[in-house]
C-alpha cells in the first residue's frame, strides 16, 4: 500500500481525464443528486459507470460523493443510488448523513464508507465513534492542526484537505446560506454567503466598513508539504469539483511531483507563479499549520486575484501602457486590481506600436483600453494562455506489464501477460521445427511489445525457447491482441463482489413528551424562565449552569467542535456533537446533529439519546411527516424537540477572526440588505447567529406531537414573558 494517496476532485469526464493523466491515486466525484456540490456538472449514472471503469484501468480509485443530509422523502432514492454505485464497483462512498451511514454499513457490509468533512470530524470522540461503527476513513475538519491530527490515535484512515477553497465555518455546521436564502450547504446548495461584504458593529459603533470579513484565502500547503509527508495522514485531498479541467490537471501534477520528490521540486517558484494565474485568492497554510488570522483571511477580495505582472504607467481612451514585471502573451487574461476591471489581451503591442505575440518582463507593452480604464492601476494576470494550451495536452499514463513466453518444439506456444495484479495465459498452436525461416527471440519480443494504441508498456519480456523454431507472426499478433483485451477487461472489473444483508430494527422504548424548553444566556433570562416552569432550560454559560444545577430542569449546552467532546459534558447536557452517548445518562441531542430523516433518529436513540432536536432545515410539514413516518416504521412516537422560536447559529468559526472582546454580546454583522447577524466570541470560537428568529406561528400546529424550544438571546424578562404568553 502507498504511504500516501493523492485524491483529486473531478466535476466531469474532462476533469477525470486530467486527474488520471497527471498522476492521481484516487478521484472523487458526484452523481446528479446527493453530492455537496449540486451546481457542479457532476456525472450521470452512465458516466459514473464509465468513470469507474476508466479509473480502474489505471489502478485509480473512484469515490462517489453522497455527502448531503437526506430528508425522509428522499431515503428511497438515496439508497437506490448507493446500491447502483455499489453494484458497479465504486471504491467508496463519501457520506454525511448519520442515519444513512449507519444503515449503509449494515446493508452493504463490504462497501467502503468515508465520513465526509461535512460530518464535522473535529474531535477525537467522533473519530472513535465512526471507527467503532465500521467507517474506513474520516475526512478531518480543516480546522484541525497537524499536531491535533497526529494526536488522534485511532487506527482509521485519515484524509485531509491540502489545497483549495476554505470554508470559514466548520463544515456541516454552516446554516447561513440556508437560513437567509433557502440554499442549504448541508444539501450541496451553498450560495457562498461568506464571500460577501459585511460591516461589523459593536452596538452603534462601526468597527469595519464593507469588507469581506468572512472570506478566507485559498489553502495551499505546498510550501510546507514535507511536514505532511512525515505525518500519519493517508490521503491528501484537493478541493475543487467546480474548477476547470486545466486547474485539476495542474494541481494534480504539482502535488504528484511534491509527493514523489519528498516535498521538494526544483522549479517551485515558477510553479507557484503559474498556480497564481490559475486560481489565487492569496494563499494560506491554513489551520493545519496554526497560521494567525491575518494569514488566514483575505478581507480585500473574495475572487481570483491572479499574479501581479506590472503597473499601468500611462493611458488614454484608446490605449493602456503597462510596464511589465513579468512576461505577457497574446490571449492572456488580465485584471486591474484597484478598479476590478478585466479583459482578454486579444491585441498586444510593443513599445513601437507593433502587434506582437508576447512582450518580456522589464519592457513596456500596450493594450487596447476596451474596459474604459481611467486610472493608473496594478495589473495581474488571471489566466495564462500558453499554460492553458500546455495543460490541454494530456501526458501519457502508461501501465507497466510483463510477458512470459514459452516456445518449445512439440509443445503449445504459451504466452502469459501480467500487470502485477493479474496474470492471463493463452496457448496457441503446437510449435514446429523451422524448415527455412526460424523465428528469433528478438522477433517474438518485437511483435509482443507492439502496444501502441493501448495504455500498456512492456517492462520486460522473458522468453524460454528452443532454437530453430517456427511460429507465424500472425499468431503472435493475435495472441498479443487477445491477451491485451482480456487484461483491459480484467483491470476494469469491480474489486469486490456485492454482499447485501438484511437490516433489522430493535423495538425502541421511548417516552415521547410534548413539553417546552428554552435556551438562555443571562442570569435575568434564567430567573425568568425558572418561574415559567420550562421542562428544560439550556444555557451555554458554565458558571450560570453550576449556579442553578440544583434545579433538575437546568441543562448545560456543551460547546461545539471541541477536541474532546465528552470532556466538556456535565451531568445534564444538551449535546451538540457526536460521541458515545451511552457513556452518559441525561443527554438531549441538539439540532446540530442534523437529524433530517427517521433513520438518523433511530440510530441516535440506539446510541443512547432519549430526546433529540430535529434539524432546523425542516419545515412544519416535513416535521409532521417525520414524526408519523417514525411511528409507522418503528411502532412508537419519537421523542423529539424542535426550535420553534429564536435565532439559530448560522456559523461556528475557529478563532477570533473579527477580533471581538470575549463574551461580549453587543457585536453584529450587517450585510448588504441591512440584516443584523449577532456575533460573539467565546471558548475559542466565533459564533454568528441568524438575523431573524424562527417564526413560532409556523410551528404551533406541532405542539401536540413534539416539544417546542424557545431560544432567547437578547430578550429581557418582560419580553420573554410576553413571548411565552403568546404561545400559550
Amino acid at each position: 500500500m502507498k504511504k500516501h494517496e493523492l485524491l483529486v476532485p473531478v466535476g466531469d469526464m474532462a476533469c477525470l481525464q486530467q486527474a488520471i493523466a497527471n498522476g492521481a491515486d484516487a478521484v472523487y466525484g458526484g452523481c446528479q443528486n446527493f453530492g455537496a456540490r449540486k451546481y457542479a456538472k457532476n456525472f450521470t449514472n452512465d458516466e459514473i459507470v464509465e468513470a469507474i471503469r476508466f479509473c480502474h484501468l489505471y489502478d485509480v480509485k473512484f469515490y462517489a460523493t453522497m455527502n448531503t443530509l437526506v430528508k425522509n422523502s428522499e431515503v428511497s432514492s438515496f439508497l437506490s443510488q448507493i446500491e447502483f454505485l455499489y453494484k458497479n464497483g465504486v471504491d467508496a462512498v463519501i457520506m454525511q448523513d448519520f442515519g444513512m451511514i449507519s444503515y449503509v454499513l449494515k446493508r452493504y457490509p463490504n462497501l467502503e464508507v468515508h465520513a465526509s468533512t461535512q460530518f464535522n470530524n473535529s474531535s477525537h470522540d467522533v473519530v472513535k465513534m465512526l471507527y467503532d461503527m465500521g467507517v474506513k476513513r474520516v475526512v478531518l475538519s480543516r480546522e484541525l492542526s497537524l499536531e491535533e491530527i497526529e494526536n488522534i490515535s485511532i487506527p482509521i484512515e485519515k484524509e485531509v484537505f491540502i489545497h483549495g477553497a476554505l470554508c470559514i465555518s466548520y463544515s456541516g455546521c454552516c446554516l447561513m446560506s440556508s437560513m437567509i436564502g433557502g440554499r442549504s450547504g448541508n444539501r450541496g446548495e451553498c450560495a457562498g454567503s461568506c464571500r460577501l461584504p459585511y460591516r461589523l458593529y459593536q452596538g452603534e459603533r462601526l468597527i469595519h466598513d464593507n469588507a469581506y470579513l468572512l472570506s478566507t484565502k485559498e489553502l495551499n500547503t505546498s510550501p510546507a508539504f514535507r511536514d505532511l509527508l512525515d505525518s500519519d495522514i493517508y490521503s491528501f485531498k484537493i478541493e475543487g469539483r467546480m474548477k476547470s479541467p486545466e486547474y485539476v490537471g495542474f494541481i494534480t501534477k504539482m502535488y504528484r511531483e511534491l509527493i514523489d520528490s519528498n516535498g521538494k521540486i526544483s522549479d517551485f517558484e515558477e510553479k507557484t507563479d503559474q498556480l497564481k494565474t490559475i486560481f489565487n485568492r492569496e494563499f494560506t497554510l491554513g489551520h493545519l499549520f496554526d497560521v494567525n488570522i491575518n494569514d488566514l483571511m483575505n478581507t480585500n477580495s473574495p475572487n481570483h486575484v491572479g499574479l501581479t505582472i506590472g503597473k499601468v504607467v500611462n493611458l488614454n481612451t484608446e490605449k493602456i501602457a503597462i510596464l511589465l514585471d513579468r512576461d505577457i502573451h497574446q490571449g492572456d487574461g488580465i485584471r486591474f486590481l484597484e478598479s476590478g476591471k478585466g479583459l482578454i489581451v486579444n491585441y498586444l503591442y510593443d513599445d513601437k506600436g507593433l502587434l506582437v505575440s508576447s512582450v518580456s518582463r522589464g519592457q513596456m507593452c500596450y493594450i487596447d483600453n476596451k474596459v474604459g480604464l481611467t486610472n493608473k492601476d496594478t495589473v495581474a494576470k488571471t489566466s495564462d494562455y500558453l499554460l492553458m494550451q500546455e495543460m490541454k495536452k494530456l501526458p501519457a499514463r502508461n501501465i507497466p506489464i510483463t510477458f512470459l513466453v514459452k516456445a518449445h518444439v512439440g509443445e503449445n506456444f504459451y504466452v502469459e501477460i501480467s500487470d502485477g495484479m493479474h496474470k492471463i495465459q493463452m496457448s496457441g498452436s503446437v510449435v514446429q521445427e523451422s524448415i527455412t525461416s526460424p523465428v528469433s527471440d528478438f522477433r517474438i519480443r518485437t511483435q509482443l511489445e507492439k502496444l501502441g494504441g493501448t495504455p500498456f508498456v512492456s517492462q520486460a519480456t522473458v522468453i524460454e525457447m528452443d532454437q530453430n523454431i517456427f511460429i507465424s507472426l500472425k499468431e503472435i499478433n493475435e495472441i498479443r491482441r487477445s491477451l491485451v483485451q482480456k487484461l483491459l477487461i480484467q483491470r476494469m472489473q469491480p474489486r469486490y463482489q456485492p454482499i447485501m444483508s438484511d437490516v433489522s430494527f430493535h423495538k425502541l422504548s421511548l417516552n415521547a413528551s410534548h413539553d417546552t424548553s428554552c435556551l438562555v444566556y443571562t442570569k435575568e433570562q434564567m430567573e425568568a424562565c425558572l418561574k415559567l416552569n420550562f421542562k428544560r432550560i439550556y444555557t451555554p454559560d458554565l458558571s450560570l449552569f453550576k449556579e442553578n444545577r440544583i434545579h433538575e430542569n437546568v441543562f448545560y449546552m456543551a460547546p461545539r467542535c471541541s477536541l474532546h467532546v465528552e470532556g466538556e459534558l456535565q451531568s445534564r447536557s444538551l449535546i451538540r456533537d457526536f460521541c458515545n452517548f451511552n457513556n452518559f445518562d441525561t443527554l438531549v441531542g441538539d439540532y446540530t446533529l442534523n437529524v433530517s430523516n427517521i433513520y438518523t433518529a433511530y440510530y441516535l436513540y440506539e446510541l443512547g439519546l432519549s430526546k433529540i432536536t430535529l434539524s432546523v432545515e425542516l419545515n412544519a410539514s416535513e416535521i409532521k411527516d417525520f414524526i408519523f413516518s417514525f411511528e409507522r416504521a418503528f411502532g412508537c412516537m419519537p421523542n423529539v424537540e424542535i426550535v420553534g422560536y429564536g435565532r439559530v447559529e448560522d456559523m461556528i468559526i475557529k478563532g477570533n477572526i473579527l477580533n471581538l472582546k470575549e463574551n461580549n454580546y453587543q457585536y453584529y454583522l450587517l450585510d448588504l440588505h441591512n440584516r443584523k447577524f449577532p456575533t460573539y466570541f467565546n471558548n475559542g470560537k466565533t459564533t454568528i447567529l441568524n438575523f431573524q428568529s424562527q417564526d413560532i406561528e409556523s410551528f404551533l400546529s406541532l405542539k401536540d406531537i413534539c416539544s417546542i424550544r424557545f431560544q432567547f438571546f437578547d430578550e429581557d424578562a418582560t419580553t420573554i414573558n410576553n413571548i411565552v404568553k403568546k404561545y400559550e
